[in-house]
């Protein structure tokens, strides 16, 4: 399915259980899906250019990934920097900085071949010197392709991305719903279904109040469980 997903919930590590379910009943995912979680930081400000925590989800062909919206308890949302924007922005640096990353094994690889050029120097005899900068000259353009081979992979990432969000971004909350199982006592369900709901109710603020998405790009997927 094209698009990108954003699937909000309290879990910060793995995926949250509610996903399985939305996946088994949904027949296809959106091309782009984030897991979102909100994070509250016992600081009082998180800097903008490090509120946004990424993680990939393997395999890579898959353009899943792991976010986390760090915040401290005086931080307030900006109206000039909307959440969608700014994470599908943060998105993209993340990828690029992954792809940066990888290439630091590329680099070794180009030393080795410059050490193969060295060593053929201080060898006399002209033939062998000839072979090892055959290797060398080897070395180098396979490395060259390999350079090439994933930049292409990055820009297929990149690509993945805008068009995705060209397609539309819709937001998915997970929400829990707990209720009392069949043959319960009167005081566990009152407990559990009035108390337990009513102060979840009252105490949680959900992630569309907070970030102020909109109802017709929004998604609620619900769980139920019995105790």
């Amino acid at each position: 399915m094209s698009g990108l997903a954003m699937f909000y919930s309290e879990l910060v590590h793995g995926i949250p259980p509610i996903f399985n379910h939305y996946a088994a009943n949904v027949p296809a995912l959106h091309s782009v899906l984030v897991f979102v979680s909100i994070k509250s930081l016992p600081i009082s400000k998180v800097p903008v250019e490090e509120r946004f925590l990424f993680r990939r989800v393997e395999p890579r062909e898959l353009n899943m990934f792991q976010c986390v919206a760090r915040y401290g308890y005086t931080d307030a949302r900006n109206e000039k920097e909307p959440f969608e924007g700014l994470l599908i922005e943060k998105l993209k640096e993340f990828i690029r900085e992954d792809f940066w990353l990888s290439q630091g094994t590329m680099h070794i690889t180009s030393g080795e071949a410059s050490e193969i050029d060295l060593s053929a120097e201080s060898v006399g005899d002209d033939n062998e010197n000839d072979n090892k900068n055959e290797d060398a000259k080897q070395v180098l353009d396979d490395d060259e392709d390999q350079k090439k081979q994933q930049h292409d992979v990055l820009e297929r990432e990149m690509e993945a991305i805008d068009k995705a969000c060209r397609w539309g971004v819709v937001h998915l909350i997970g929400e829990n719903e707990v209720t009392a199982a069949k043959g319960a006592g009167i005081v566990k369900r009152i407990l559990i279904d009035y108390a337990y709901n009513f102060l979840k109710r009252n105490l949680r603020q959900t992630s569309d109040k907070v970030f102020d998405i909109p109802h017709k790009r929004m998604l609620k997927v619900g769980m139920t469980y019995e105790l």
